[in-house]
Formats: structure tokens, C-alpha cells, sequence
């Protein structure tokens, strides 16, 4: 019998999901021969992947570029049942993802489905042998379900990403019915990310002069109620670190449409600051990094002790830099090492690393989607596996999305 979510209080429980889900980096030995050391990074943070990361190889047979003693298999095809015999269809235009761990061994990756009023979450089943063993519905009904964030107590949100879109809490085994967090504010959500030193959540939001928000729940770990917030920049982020102050929403559940039209959580605070396309957002180390596709940027923002902060930019484009690979910024997922992995909606549909300098490295290249995107980047909890989603498929063939994995060869 399925019950309504409750995030369970254990201290020690959270703290091993979250190293488990968040904490998993890579090692690779040149070229990429040992990515079997993928596991061990998760004990060897100081261990960066661009220490020994290759040159990218020609496309195989799934249009794939990837590093030497790397490989690539198809494990979900849109439309199509995940497992022989029936079963659980992969919903179309798989975006934002996560994996958790299963009982007794494997992983569950989970994965949602940006469409339109019928949209929601999937989840493929791995045992310990990596083999997918399961398929099934998390969330059904929703709207634009875009990336979203795991949380250290090992639930999955889910962000829908219109006007008048909510958070969505989902337990990856579909033990416990999904539950609508309409504390986390109603607007167009792209990703969510949890500090769990200060126990706040951070959200982006998908509008060209969207805003950078911040949660506080009255009691963490719950999410039925607390504080939103917005962001204010105080000077020019371009010109070196800047001080950030927040602000509360005065109603982070504006009535949208309609008589009594509300003011849209953006709208509300007149001195908050405007960010070009929020997207991909995620905590490692006391820092929260995020992304804005309109101007092609990687910010990094690091929680002060009295509540305000400062923010930094870790990468932005420029177009007369050669050297500036990353562009169509989108989802993001930090290594242990605190390398910053930024998948490619649009440029040339890669997969790029960031050091702590900002330098981009290419990690792998998807060829004859140019239409589609990447989205949903994770590691399986021990860091042996890479997973990822083209969310519509090959150019002019008709696909709904593809989801892959990589593993050593």
C-alpha cells in the first residue's frame, strides 16, 4: 500500500545517501583505461578527471564520441517497452535525472518527461550487475516536468517547467505517492539543488529574466512549509565576486490566469536581480553552481555564515575565445573532485568539464542529433556507470529520446 511522502529524519541515513548520490566523481587513467576507478572517487575527492582525461574518438555505432576504453549502450528508447515482453513504455523527452541506490544492490535511475500536460517521471530498475531489471511510473499527469535535484534523504524532485508549474517530491522505488511542494513557489521551475550544511534548498527558473530563489524549510528536512526567497546581486558579477542578499517572496503561490491575476514570483521583489534562462543547479562542498543559457554562463555561489552570500562566475563564453567549447549550457552534476560537468542543449551536443579554473574539457559528443539535447546526466551510486539522455533522438528520424549509459570497455 502506497502512503503519502514523508522525508524520513535519520541523520546518519542522509548523510550516507547524500555522499552516495552527490559526492560520486570520476577517476580515469589515460586513456580513460581504468574508469573502473570511478568507484573509488567517491573516497578520493582531491582526484580531479581532467588529470587523465583523453582526446574524444571517432562516433560509434550510436553516434557516440567518447574517450578511449570507454563504451556506450542504448538502455531506453522513447515509445518503446524498457524490458522484452512488455512492460513499462520509456516516456518521451527524457530530461533531468538522478541515481539512487536499490535494496539488496543495483541503482535505480530516475528520469523525467518533459511533455506537455502529459508529462511526469520514469525510473529503470539496475540489479548489481548493472543489468536493467525494472521499469515503472513515479509521477503521471503533470506538465513540462523539466530537470529538477536529489535530496540527502533519498527522494527525487521533480520540477515542472511552465508559469504555473510546482515541484513534485517522488520516492524512486514508488513505495510512496508523490507530493506536490507548492511551498517551493509556482513558477516556470527548472532545477533544485539542497544544501545540506545549512539546510536550504536552491532554485532556478527558466525564464529569460528569470530569478536565482532560495528555501528555507520551517522544518528540514520537510518540504510542506518554509521561507522562499529571491536573490539580489549587489555590483557586477563580471568584474569579480559580488555580495548577494535575499529577500522573501511575498507570495510564492501567485493565482495565475484568470480574474485576480497575481504577480509572478519574479515580479514581486523590484530589487531582485534577473537571470538570462536559469537551468541545471547543483551543491557540492558548501557551493551551490547553477547555469544560464542565455548568456552561456556557470555561476558559483557560496552561503555565507549570517545568511547572505557571495557569487562568482565560473565560466561564461565568449565567441572570439576558440577555446570556449561550452555553449547551449544546460543540466550540470559536480564531481567529488568539485569539477563541474555541463551537458549541451544546442552547441555541439556535448558533455564538458569545468576545472576549478573554468577551462573546459569535452567528455564525450553525441553526432547526428543536432536537434535534440543532452540532458539528465548521473552516476550510478558507485561511480561505475555515466548516464544520460538525447531528449529527441536523431535529427529528422522521428525519436522521442534516447537514454544511455557509459561504461568502461
Amino acid at each position: 500500500m502506497q502512503h503519502e511522502l514523508e522525508p524520513p529524519m535519520d541523520a546518519g541515513r542522509r548523510r550516507f545517501l547524500w555522499q552516495s548520490l552527490v559526492g560520486t566523481g570520476m577517476v580515469v587513467a589515460g586513456p580513460l583505461s581504468g574508469w573502473h576507478r570511478l568507484a573509488q572517487a567517491a573516497q578520493a575527492p582531491s582526484t580531479p578527471i581532467l588529470e587523465h582525461l583523453g582526446p574524444l574518438g571517432e562516433p560509434d555505432a550510436l553516434g557516440i564520441r567518447l574517450p578511449a576504453g570507454l563504451r556506450a549502450r542504448l538502455v531506453a528508447r522513447s515509445g518503446q517497452p524498457v524490458l522484452n515482453g512488455g512492460g513499462y513504455r520509456w516516456h518521451l523527452f527524457p530530461d533531468g535525472g538522478a541515481t539512487f541506490p536499490a535494496p539488496r544492490g543495483g541503482w535505480i535511475y530516475v528520469s523525467n518527461s518533459e511533455v506537455p500536460a502529459a508529462g511526469g517521471v520514469g525510473a529503470l530498475h539496475f540489479n548489481a550487475r548493472g543489468e536493467v531489471v525494472g521499469a515503472y511510473s513515479l509521477l503521471e499527469g503533470t506538465s513540462l516536468n523539466c530537470a529538477g535535484g536529489a535530496t540527502p534523504w533519498g527522494t527525487w524532485l521533480s520540477c515542472e517547467e511552465w508559469s504555473g508549474g510546482a515541484v513534485w517530491e517522488c520516492d524512486p522505488r514508488g513505495r510512496r505517492l508523490p507530493r506536490r511542494r507548492p511551498a517551493l513557489g509556482i513558477f516556470k521551475h527548472e532545477a533544485v539543488a539542497v544544501d545540506p550544511d545549512q539546510g536550504r534548498l536552491y532554485l532556478t527558473e527558466d525564464e529569460p529574466d528569470g530569478r536565482f530563489y532560495r528555501f528555507t524549510p520551517s522544518a528540514y528536512p520537510k518540504l510542506n512549509d518554509g521561507t522562499l526567497e529571491v536573490a539580489e546581486v549587489q555590483g557586477d558579477p563580471l568584474a569579480g565576486p559580488v555580495a548577494v542578499m535575499w529577500h522573501p517572496v511575498p507570495e510564492p503561490r501567485p493565482l495565475l490566469g484568470g480574474a485576480g491575476k497575481g504577480v509572478p514570483t519574479r515580479l514581486q521583489v523590484p530589487q531582485s536581480t534577473a537571470f538570462r534562462g536559469g537551468e541545471g543547479i547543483g551543491w557540492h562542498a558548501g557551493r551551490i553552481y547553477f547555469t544560464t543559457k542565455g548568456d552561456d554562463t556557470v555561476w558559483c555561489y557560496q552561503p555565507g555564515a549570517a545568511g547572505s552570500g557571495i557569487l562568482t562566475v565560473l565560466y561564461r563564453r565568449d565567441a572570439d575565445r576558440p577555446e570556449d567549447i561550452l555553449s547551449g549550457v544546460d543540466n550540470l552534476l559536480v564531481a567529488a573532485s568539485g569539477e563541474v560537468l555541463v551537458a549541451e542543449d544546442g552547441g555541439d551536443l556535448q558533455v564538458v568539464v569545468l576545472d576549478a579554473t573554468g577551462q573546459p574539457t569535452p567528455l564525450l559528443q553525441v553526432v547526428g542529433q543536432d536537434q535534440s539535447e543532452i540532458a539528465g546526466i548521473a552516476f550510478s551510486p558507485d561511480g561505475s556507470r555515466l548516464y544520460f539522455s538525447s531528449q529527441r533522438g536523431p535529427t529528422g528520424k522521428g525519436a522521442f529520446g534516447l537514454t544511455y549509459e557509459v561504461s568502461v570497455a
